[in-house]
């Protein structure tokens, strides 16, 4: 008997746990704010703001509300670049192009200044090629295994490693002078990238989606384990991973909240010539 009651209490608390984070901490964006000091940043671009956005997830009419809401967000703050770290869509269906439109017409304000890979959704059912018509009619810069040469920055974009498509040497040797960023949707894939990046950018791992007192999360992505949320600065390169905007297997999350991500960086002083 105490076995069937303790069962159903835990039961209890975790059907009330994923409705609290399916109603409340799913819908609630938090805007994080981080300054990165980086050995290798130029002291000319001190200051170069991101807007970091990543897991859109884009599906449902939730999904569509809540990207809006974060890209809106994103743009309040006047970053000097925008960078989708991939997973557009949940799965791609005959409303997906329509949805992702609406959802990412706002970035035209940007003029330009937006950067994008595709994640292992963006295969789901489709091809990131579906991602780049829409990209291009939105000026957004979409990078497979590519570099883009914009702001006196290598913009290193690599495709999903999940997926197989990636090819960061590839990438890395079309690089030129000047300072790289790379964009990798999994960010425990930075162990494969080659040197000469000052930062990596990722989303993938959603934080966990779900954490517990004590750091206990219970549910990582594959790349996504390692480097779960934040910066890591003594990864093999600097590397940061949002929380993402979207959830994946289950709608909710728990002590781990959507995030709309204002990176500002700057030398690191203790590594100047």
């Amino acid at each position: 008997m105490r076995l069937r009651n303790l069962a159903f209490v835990l039961g209890a608390a975790g059907v009330a746990t994923l409705a609290y984070g399916a109603v409340v901490e799913a819908r609630t964006l938090v805007l994080e704010r981080r300054t990165l000091a980086l050995p290798s940043w130029p002291e000319r671009l001190r200051g170069y703001r991101i807007a970091l956005l990543s897991d859109f997830h884009i599906g449902s009419r939730l999904s569509v509300d809540i990207t809006r809401r974060a890209i809106a967000m994103a743009l309040d703050e006047e970053p000097d670049a925008v960078v989708i770290a991939g997973d557009f869509v949940q799965v791609w269906r005959h409303e997906s192009p329509w949805l992702l439109g609406e959802c990412l017409e706002p970035l035209l304000m940007m003029e330009g200044n937006v950067i994008a890979v595709p994640g292992n959704h963006d295969y789901n059912h489709g091809d990131p090629e579906f991602l780049r018509m829409i990209c291009d009619e939105l000026n957004i810069k979409l990078l497979r295994n590519e570099v883009w040469k914009h702001a006196g920055i290598n913009w290193v974009g690599i495709d999903s490693g999940t997926e197989q498509r990636a090819d960061p040497v590839g990438a890395m040797a079309q690089t030129s002078s000047g300072p790289c960023i790379a964009v990798w949707h999994e960010p425990d894939l930075v162990d494969y990238l080659p040197v000469g990046c000052s930062l990596q950018l990722s989303g993938h791992s959603h934080g966990g989606q779900f954490r517990f007192p004590g750091g206990f999360t219970p549910m990582y992505t594959k790349h996504g384990r390692k480097y779960p949320r934040g910066f890591y600065p003594d990864a093999p390169t600097p590397l940061y991973v949002s929380r993402g905007i979207g959830t994946t297997f289950v709608p909710s999350r728990f002590l781990c909240p959507p995030e709309v991500t204002i990176l500002t960086l700057v030398p690191d002083d203790q590594f100047a010539v």
